[in-house]
């Protein structure tokens, strides 16, 4: 499908289950795109949980030619941001929760623009993301948030335990163990999924009380 925005087009995958309970944008990391082979597997296991995923081109061709353009945060959170309000605006799936998924440097632009939309944003997924990237948005995060990160990846655990700290909200730091960066080890790949699944099914749909979750 094609997102239209000021002045220019997206493009992005779409997939609404029946009887949605809620929708997942998902904000890939540098040099990737909406056909990402693990973001589009980890979103196909969200959708089972009757979740919709939208997955997008957070550039156009064109800017995506300037390799600076990958790395740079405040313009990712900006696109990743007006299209939250794209959806909030369509009239098919704008009374569903809103959660984000974010990869790599994705998961600083879903922290990010979850800092800017408050309460609007229910919950967030970071696969071996770089939250410290958003480090001063952090304590306004009010979305359930899970950080997901591979066991051998102990530069990146890090970085995320001290991300971890600066959250405010319900979190939870998930180290999946033997895993790698991208976790592209037999099962690991599944196993990020399900727990990101199960994630947004619990936090996703309106909430009767809050938990506050723990490492």
């Amino acid at each position: 499908m094609e997102i239209k925005l000021d002045g220019l087009t997206l493009e992005g995958n779409l997939v609404v289950p029946k009887n949605a309970m809620g929708i997942v944008i998902f904000s890939h990391g540098s040099g990737s795109s909406r056909l990402s082979p693990r973001n589009n597997y980890v979103a196909k296991v969200i959708q089972e949980k009757r979740l919709a995923t939208l997955l997008f081109d957070l550039l156009t061709e064109e800017e995506d030619t300037v390799y600076q353009n990958r790395f740079n945060i405040d313009l990712i959170t900006m696109r990743l941001i007006d299209v939250t309000q794209w959806v909030q605006n369509h009239t098919e799936f704008k009374a569903l929760p809103i959660g984000y998924f974010g990869a790599s440097t994705g998961a600083a632009s879903a922290l990010r623009a979850a800092a800017f939309f408050g309460h609007d944003i229910k919950a967030v997924v970071s696969r071996g993301g770089r939250p410290d990237m958003a480090i001063d948005d952090l304590f306004r995060v009010t979305a359930a948030t899970l950080l997901i990160v591979g066991g051998w990846d102990d530069v990146v655990i890090e970085l995320n335990e001290k991300a971890y700290q600066k959250l405010q909200c319900t979190r939870k730091l998930e180290i999946i163990a033997n895993a790698t960066h991208l976790f592209e080890e037999p099962g690991k790949l599944e196993e990020v999924a399900h727990i990101s699944a199960t994630w947004f099914a619990k936090y996703l749909p309106p909430q009767k009380t809050e938990d506050h979750v723990q490492r």
